[in-house]
């Protein structure tokens, strides 16, 4: 199979079918064979019952549908696992990316051996102020802090090769790091491809600004599991000894400090009057908590972490 296309949704009746038509329409004209996973994320309006009715319709059609709304990544993690085309392409259901850029997108993965091949919206129909502007700060900072150089991380129109998005583990909110999250599996080869944007013809938006500094915390988060998640002993470890070791040698200044005052016959001066007495065990306690805690995550890393914290209520 060609094809998986992978469309997460949270209360999108209107779009669905017009979605799939054009989808349905592209494919066709290009000969691809396809899959389109719907996943509903605990839609309240008609979106499962129209998925239901165009599964009737469409063998190639499957669809999920969460007891509730988990999240983007949570979605895209169920379909990833159950993709089987060659090539797998995620885009929002909104209708504001376009299903005629899919052609496109699968050559430069087939043809230019691409692992990811991100869309970048160029020209944008959004609102300047809540959306547009917090959009290109926080793609700067993403770009600074993952050294993975695309333009616009929240594109949901993206395609991967199939052996990237059964690699990887989507969770949490990382649904916009899913490159980041290759680049440090191994696929280097990822680019970005102008593709077509409008304004949303139906409904209205799910995310708010808020997913911005959400965003921005997750992305410190990747930043800090990338480079010591698999070593956390080598920054807790060395940051609490360093810690441990300033503070015990101001132990010691002070303690000397004590004696020579003793030697010049200077008394009634208290080492515990001294703030810095406080200052020096606080640093040797928080340098040994955070040695301990280094050893603990080198313990945790060693077990298998399950990140499915989704329940599934019906899948045909």
């Amino acid at each position: 199979m060609n094809l998986s296309i992978v469309i997460p949704l949270l209360n999108e009746e209107e779009s669905l079918e017009e979605l799939f038509g054009r989808i349905d329409k592209v494919c066709t004209l290009e000969n691809l064979s396809y899959e389109i996973w719907f996943v509903d994320d605990g839609s309240t309006d008609l979106s499962w019952a129209i998925i239901e009715n165009l599964k009737v319709q469409h063998p190639q059609i499957h669809g999920i549908k969460f007891s509730r709304n988990y999240g983007k990544s949570q979605a895209l993690h169920a379909a990833f696992a159950r993709t089987r085309g060659d090539v797998v392409i995620t885009m929002d259901a909104d209708l504001q990316d376009f299903p005629e850029e899919i052609p496109e997108l699968y050559k430069m993965v087939v043809e230019e051996n691409y692992d990811i091949v991100s869309g970048w919206k160029k020209k944008r129909f959004d609102n300047v102020m809540t959306k547009n502007l917090p959009s290109k700060l926080f793609n700067g900072a993403a770009r600074k802090l993952s050294g993975v150089y695309l333009h616009d991380f929240n594109c949901g129109l993206k395609a991967y090769k199939k052996q990237v998005v059964k690699s990887i583990d989507v969770y949490g909110d990382m649904h916009r790091y899913i490159p980041v999250l290759a680049a440090n599996a191994g696929f280097s080869r990822i680019t970005e491809k102008p593709v077509q944007h409008q304004a949303r013809p139906y409904g209205t938006s799910k995310f708010g600004t808020e997913r911005f500094i959400r965003g921005f915390l997750d992305l410190v988060t990747l930043w800090f599991v990338s480079r010591f998640g698999g070593r956390p002993m080598h920054f807790f470890g060395a940051v609490g000894t360093l810690m441990f070791i300033i503070g015990f040698l101001s132990t010691i200044w002070l303690g000397i400090s004590k004696l020579i005052d003793v030697a010049k016959g200077i008394y009634g001066h208290l080492i515990t009057n001294n703030p810095w007495f406080y200052i020096a065990l606080t640093m040797m306690l928080m340098g040994t908590l955070l040695f301990v805690a280094g050893f603990i995550g080198e313990l945790i890393i060693r077990t298998t972490r399950d990140h499915k914290n989704y329940n599934i209520d019906e899948e045909i």
